[in-house]
């Protein structure tokens, strides 16, 4: 292509690194263009939040009319800021790779406090203009104070540096596009599974008129098709739920080996405790359809469910059931008691890590007062236990993400192999994560507590059984038996494994924790 194209960009840091990064990306193939700078309704109007703003397409809607009228010849957008129907005569010639579609939670030091979830203290003012966002915090910390925040990503940096909050959320792959130095504050990293991003967060579109085929043509080196495949089905399914820039929705699809990977959470307002959704298919075909089907306001949902574990009043669980006024009875079939009183502290003089794998384990452990090593690095099995040890006013080195302890001890052995790890745990614990530990590793087993079943157990009569230990599986099925109609939630695979000596069929969650368990019962149909 002989001629210069002219493409269109709105004037912030990020849109202009976008363009830039599609600019030197044609030159690489030998298509030489300059950027036009064009102001959008977003740009201007900045006193206001997203769901006061008229319309959809606030950041895109006057390059698509540059478009249109032919003063530019492409024009690159933030995927997530496109609506999900294009205007006539134009099309999405070519995404972008994504960036990691993780959230960042910026946090001034001084407000930072390690025992709270996401680290940040207790009734903080946190600056998001997003409603998926505040809808996704306040489930977490609903003692947060929400307050809005605009502007570009130095200028809402600049706020936090200033004062006006004490934490803010960006989205990760802007802030390491800029390359900015975040040294001066505390960041929590909040991985696409745990706090769900907008759809087609991360990645770039580029977008020209649809019957420009020598653009087209031109442009197919720089598209990711396989990129386009995952996001074609996170904005599906924004399409399906008809939402715009205000919905607090969040999608985030992957590929993990064939399978294809479905994480939602949606709420009607950004106050509103949002439901969260995993979903697994061999195919994106009828995906975004399979997935808007759980959402149906008259979908009946189960009017029981048990829980083998006690649950607090704040409990994300018992508010993501007792949202769709679901009863929930928690009762744990087995007690644990403490098998020793005074700890023995010169075992843990030479200790690199101490790596717990149940909140039992983390409570009884510093009840007997540990003397630890200033530089020991703690790790535990799931964010459930990230949380218990975080109470106990300590941050977690290494958080399992899988309910296959098989992957964590995997994962686990990358940072541990070849230091001394402790392992605080019940009497006779199946020692998963030591098993995946090499031979150099030096592995010091202590057994602090004991399960004891507690006897005489009635047969539940809940919808939905969900079982958090082997041990409280043994507890219930050596004199219960399952009830017609009813369904079984194990939280990992240990779990489950119990459950198959017994002859029951069950569910296992994405996640071992409070937010995975909540998903597996709102895809439970």
């Amino acid at each position: 292509m002989e001629r210069t194209l002219i493409i269109g960009t709105r004037g912030s840091e990020l849109a202009l690194w976008q363009a830039h990064f599609v600019k030197d990306s044609l030159a690489a193939i030998g298509i030489t263009a300059e950027l036009k700078i064009i102001k959008t309704q977003g740009d201007r109007i900045l006193n206001l939040s997203f769901d006061k703003l008229e319309g959809k397409g606030f950041f895109t809607k006057e390059l698509e009319e540059e478009l249109l009228n032919g003063s530019i010849d492409l024009a690159v957008h933030s995927h997530k800021d496109l609506p999900t129907e294009n205007p006539p005569g134009l099309i999405i010639a070519a995404v972008s790779e994504r960036e990691d579609a993780s959230e960042l939670l910026l946090i001034l030091k001084d407000c930072v406090d390690p025992k709270q979830k996401l680290a940040v203290k207790y009734g903080a003012n946190v600056g998001t203009s997003s409603n998926r966002r505040k809808a996704q915090l306040l489930a977490h910390r609903p003692d947060l104070e929400i307050h809005e925040l605009r502007g570009n990503v130095p200028t809402r940096i600049n706020k936090l540096r200033q004062g006006d909050y004490d934490a803010i959320m960006l989205a990760k792959a802007g802030v390491y596009r800029l390359e900015i130095d975040l040294s001066e504050f505390h960041v929590e990293e909040l991985s696409p599974t745990e706090l769900i991003p907008a759809p087609a967060q991360g990645a770039l579109a580029i977008q020209i008129r649809e019957n420009d085929k020598e653009i087209f043509d031109a442009l197919q080196p720089l598209h990711h098709p396989e990129v386009a495949e995952l996001l074609a089905v996170e904005r599906g399914i924004l399409k399906l739920f008809g939402g715009g820039c205000h919905l607090p929705l969040g999608v985030y699809c992957r590929k993990e080996g064939n399978s294809y990977q479905v994480f939602t959470s949606k709420a009607d307002e950004g106050t509103e405790f949002p439901d969260r959704l995993f979903v697994e298919s061999t195919t994106t075909e009828g995906l975004a359809n399979k997935v808007v089907s759980f959402f149906n306001k008259d979908r009946e949902f189960p009017k029981k469910v048990f829980i083998s574990r006690e649950l607090t009043e704040k409990s994300y669980l018992r508010k993501a059931l007792e949202k769709h006024n679901i009863e929930v009875e928690d009762i744990s079939f087995i007690r644990t008691v403490p098998i020793i009183t005074k700890l023995d502290n010169f075992i843990l003089k030479n200790a690199d890590w101490v790596f717990f794998s149940s909140k039992n384990a983390i409570e009884y452990f510093f009840k007997l007062e540990p003397l630890l090593p200033k530089a020991v690095k703690f790790g535990v099995m799931s964010n459930g236990s990230a949380e218990a040890l975080r109470k106990a006013g300590y941050v977690p080195d290494f958080t399992g993400s899988s309910i296959d302890t098989d992957l964590i001890a995997k994962k686990f052995a990358e940072f541990a192999n070849g230091s001394t790890v402790i392992f605080p745990a019940a009497e006779n614990s199946l020692k998963s994560i030591q098993q995946g530990l090499s031979a150099e590793t030096k592995i010091i087993d202590l057994p602090i507590y004991q399960t004891v079943p507690v006897t005489n157990i009635a047969t539940c009569c809940e919808d939905i059984l969900i079982f958090t230990s082997p041990s409280n599986v043994e507890a219930y099925f050596t004199d219960n038996l399952l009830e017609p109609g009813q369904k079984v939630i194990a939280i990992g695979h240990s779990t489950g494994k119990k459950l198959e000596d017994y002859g029951v069929s069950y569910t296992l969650p994405y996640s071992p924790d409070e937010v995975g368990l909540a998903e597996a019962v709102f895809g439970l149909v």
